[in-house]
């Protein structure tokens, strides 16, 4: 089980994360939402063990995850929000870097490569650069290189940035088929209809704080509203955005 207690960050005078707290089982996928300056990529920091919380603590299979920081990473997979990759390597020297890095044994490791590439339907491109990919080839790089290692626990934030619809699918039953393998997966991501279809609980932050933790169910039955998207803009949404939508043509129109 993975459990964030009572997370704080504090930046001087700016509180990013107020008293965040929630668990994850296997089996389990907690998508975590809000909009932006919410303090979701500061969770996301800390639970990958990039940040350290002001207070509080993150604990895995009961033990903190500073007091075992690498051996907690070697059983975490991430895809980043964004794709911080080595240009002049191509697809597959990079996550030969990976592989190795991960202590992967190299006759397992290079047919992981190649099988994972070519279900990517990036067998073509794997020797070519990664500074000649697409922003949707570099995602599907991320994404083989934080599942090559078959990760305990899985940090998936705006996994779906720059995926063809195919690709996208793909993954939405990717990650459901995770789940059942008992992966153990925090989905941060502003797509809330694959949300919807894909996790078990939701958590919307708001401001740094839980606006909001259940199951989307639950939620629509607690706030009789039809639809994610729905309870989102009823917890969050601080503007009218049809309005905004109207005011931004009105400009454009402008003399």
């Amino acid at each position: 089980m993975l459990e964030a207690r009572s997370l704080t960050k504090r930046y001087t005078t700016t509180t990013a994360v107020d008293d965040v707290s929630f668990t994850v089982k296997p089996y389990e996928v907690l998508g975590y939402l809000g909009p932006n300056g919410s303090g979701k990529s500061t969770t996301v920091n800390i639970i990958t063990g990039l940040l350290e919380p002001t207070r509080g603590e993150v604990l895995f299979e009961g033990r903190s995850i500073q007091s075992q920081l690498i051996e907690y990473k070697r059983r975490l997979g991430y895809v980043p929000e964004q794709p911080h990759l080595y240009p002049h390597l191509s697809g597959r020297e990079y996550l030969q870097l990976v592989g190795r890095l991960r202590g992967l044994p190299k006759k397992s490791l290079d047919r992981k490569i190649d099988d994972l590439l070519q279900l990517f339907s990036l067998g073509a491109a794997r020797h070519s650069v990664i500074a000649s990919y697409s922003k949707g080839m570099r995602q599907k790089v991320l994404i083989s290189a934080a599942l090559l290692h078959n990760p305990d626990i899985l940090v998936f934030d705006e996994p779906l940035s720059g995926l063809d619809v195919t690709t996208g699918l793909v993954f939405r039953d990717l990650v459901k088929t995770l789940a059942r393998e008992g992966k153990i997966i925090l989905y941060s991501s502003h797509v809330l209809e694959v949300v919807e279809k894909i996790c078990t609980h939701v958590m919307i932050l708001r401001k740094g704080r839980v606006a909001a933790h259940d199951t989307v169910e639950s939620l629509r039955n607690l706030m009789h509203l039809p639809s994610l998207e729905d309870i989102f803009s009823e917890l969050v949404l601080e503007q009218d955005t049809l309005t905004t939508a109207s005011s931004i043509v009105d400009v454009m129109k402008s003399a």
